[in-house]
């Protein structure tokens, strides 16, 4: 006599959601690294270090025309 198993498969299209899940969790983890980066605490710093102080430079332009070759 030989043994007979029969599997049954439920496929109706349902699950427990899993995938979405971990699909909105690294959305949210994404958003909050770009944030972080570029708008929050992470963000670099335009500050400068004279006080909001004007920056002169003085330049010699010279005067007299060039040599002619």
């Amino acid at each position: 006599m030989t043994d007979r198993n029969t599997v049954v498969v439920n496929d109706d299209g349902g699950g427990s959601g899993a995938g979405m899940l971990l699909g909105v969790i690294a959305i949210i983890a994404i958003v909050v690294a770009i944030w972080f980066f570029a708008l929050g605490p992470g963000a670099g710093s335009n500050s400068s270090s004279n006080n909001g102080g004007d920056t002169n430079i003085n330049v010699e332009v010279p005067t007299g025309a060039p040599n002619p070759s």
